[in-house]
């Protein structure tokens, strides 16, 4: 079964949440730590993120610096592949532009294809931290529609430049995201929305949301899109609130806003530990609400916040 029929099959919120390769020459152990917490709770799915190539900058002896090209989090097919035959639970890799040709992502959809791997998630991805703007690699793309048409194109059998799959395998399912409060480069949220309809109309199954805090945002995101003709699932992305540092760089990084209950109990917090309590009761209001609107899934996102996520997910699964 696809993400979209899991989802659909009953009418219980369904729980999953995405995790991140480790860094590169750590391991998988805090990775499998991180999924076992949350097993317990019978996740449908389990999405894992990929990480473009970035230049750092290595300080040498001299006191010289390099600039050298990396990739911190590398192994997202392989991580998916250790997932799903660890834990047997359906994995959705992410298939990205950000530092991507067309060729890489070719590849990476047939070693998808090969581990038997139907589900995807398909994101434009973030720049590159050195960027002003999003900057397409040579022989890639600018938007995540471009990527989905070469999905399409390998669903029909074949390759992007137009050469035939001589065996097909099954089809990938996939889904996009969508931003209540806007994605950050839109001029505004009616031509984000415009876009969301695009990669419907385009084949995208269903849309995982940027994290928010604001149910209403959502709640009127989803109302907004249904009168615009999107009818695909829209699953809240949520994001326990679990450090002090984050009251500023939350809003700052995704371009979001606190509501002000949330935003006064933070300012009322002096310890890691009290902002994460209270991110913790805001989660589990934040959700049941959700689940009382019948939102179809919950995704939550794991970095940083796992402990958290248990006990939300103790409190309303």
């Amino acid at each position: 079964m696809t993400v979209s029929e899991l989802i659909n099959k009953t009418d219980k919120t369904a729980f999953s949440f995405e995790v991140l390769p480790p860094l590169k020459g750590t391991g998988t152990d805090s990775l499998f730590r991180t999924i076992d917490a949350l097993r317990e709770f019978s996740p449908e799915y389990i999405n894992i993120t990929t990480h473009r190539s970035e230049y750092v900058y290595v300080e040498q002896p001299d006191g010289t610096y390099i600039r050298h090209f990396l990739r911190r989090r590398p192994g997202t097919v392989a991580v998916a592949s250790a997932i799903m035959q660890r834990y047997g639970v359906k994995v959705v890799p992410h298939v990205v532009v950000s530092g991507m040709t067309k060729e890489d992502i070719e590849y990476m959809l047939l070693d998808l294809q090969f581990l038997g791997i139907q589900d995807i998630l398909v994101l434009r991805g973030d720049k590159a931290k050195d960027e002003a703007r999003f900057q397409p690699v040579k022989d890639g793309y600018s938007h995540a529609t471009e990527l989905i048409e070469q999905v399409n194109l390998f669903n029909e059998g074949k390759f992007v430049d137009g050469s035939p799959i001589k065996t097909l395998g099954a089809p990938f399912s996939y889904g996009v995201a969508a931003y209540p409060e806007k994605h950050e480069e839109a001029p505004n949220l009616e031509f984000d929305m415009q876009v969301l309809k695009q990669k419907q109309d385009l084949g995208a199954d269903y849309a995982v949301t940027q994290i928010f805090y604001d149910n209403e945002k959502y709640f009127r995101f989803v109302d907004k899109a249904r009168e615009m003709g999107i009818t695909i699932p829209i699953i809240p992305g949520i994001k326990p609130i679990a450090k002090l540092s984050q009251f500023n760089v939350l809003p700052k990084t995704f371009h979001i806003d606190l509501p002000e209950p949330l935003s006064k109990a933070m300012e009322q917090c002096r310890t890691d530990a009290e902002v994460q309590r209270v991110g913790i009761e805001w989660g589990v209001e934040q959700c049941r609400e959700l689940m009382r609107h019948g939102v179809p899934s919950i995704h939550f996102y794991t970095m940083g916040a796992t402990e958290s996520i248990r006990e939300i997910a103790r409190e309303i699964y």
